[in-house]
């Protein structure tokens, strides 16, 4: 049976609901800032391939150029991203920048305290010991944690969904959406001859800052 429109808005409203009951519950956990970087609708693999020159805090942007994802559960696979649109550059909504920068100022004591004994693989998320986290990695960590908070499970490409399904009921441009997400445009006129600037993304960074700015003056 079809869905109507008012039973999707009212899906979601819930998925809104969870997201922030989800961020507000880890605001405290070692891995918040990868799990609210999840949100911003980034694929699972893109997230342990992120390192630490790809982003800028003074410019407020994030490059998405590379991913790190684990084949059967053993060995890890590198590469780029799998097409030319997939390698794109991303404005920071302002509570992931704060999570960020909280992240490496962590991982700056954690390193001190270890000193020459800790590894220094240049990936943003890696654990207390300085090794490289992996989707597994990140998916075990944000299943226990729903369950932890008595949330509904969600996995982390299905938060993918959900991050582009709010910007697109949001008002958010079809083009800047593809964009956002890394896609190529499904038609030729939007593939060739709409190109989001970075103000137009800057219009989706705000409304992600709605979304991820779990309660008002939070992000202030």
């Amino acid at each position: 049976m079809p869905i109507s429109l008012r039973e999707n808005a009212r899906a979601l409203h819930a998925d809104v609901a969870q997201v922030k009951d989800f961020l507000l519950g880890i605001k405290d956990e070692r891995l918040f800032a990868p799990l609210t970087l999840s949100l911003m609708g980034l694929r699972p693999a893109e997230l342990p391939g992120l390192r630490w020159e790809d982003i800028d805090f003074d410019a407020e942007t994030l490059v998405i150029s590379n991913t790190r994802t684990v084949i059967g559960n053993a060995r890890v696979l590198k590469k780029d991203t799998r097409t030319e649109a997939g390698e794109h550059t991303l404005p920071l909504p302002l509570p992931v920048k704060q999570a960020m920068l909280a992240f490496q100022v962590m991982q700056e004591v954690e390193q001190m305290s270890m000193g020459a004994l800790y590894p220094r693989s240049g990936y943003m998320f890696v654990d207390h010991l300085g090794q490289p986290l992996t989707t597994r990695h990140l998916r075990e960590a944000a299943y226990s944690l729903q369950r932890k908070l008595e949330l509904r499970k969600v996995r982390l490409y299905d938060a993918r969904h959900s991050c582009l399904t709010f910007l697109a009921v949001n008002g958010v441009p079809d083009f800047v959406l593809a964009a956002w997400a890394g896609h190529a445009n499904a038609t030729f006129t939007k593939r060739v001859y709409v190109h989001p600037s970075h103000a137009d993304l800057r219009v989706a960074s705000d409304h992600l800052t709605s979304l991820l700015g779990f309660s008002e003056g939070k992000a202030a």
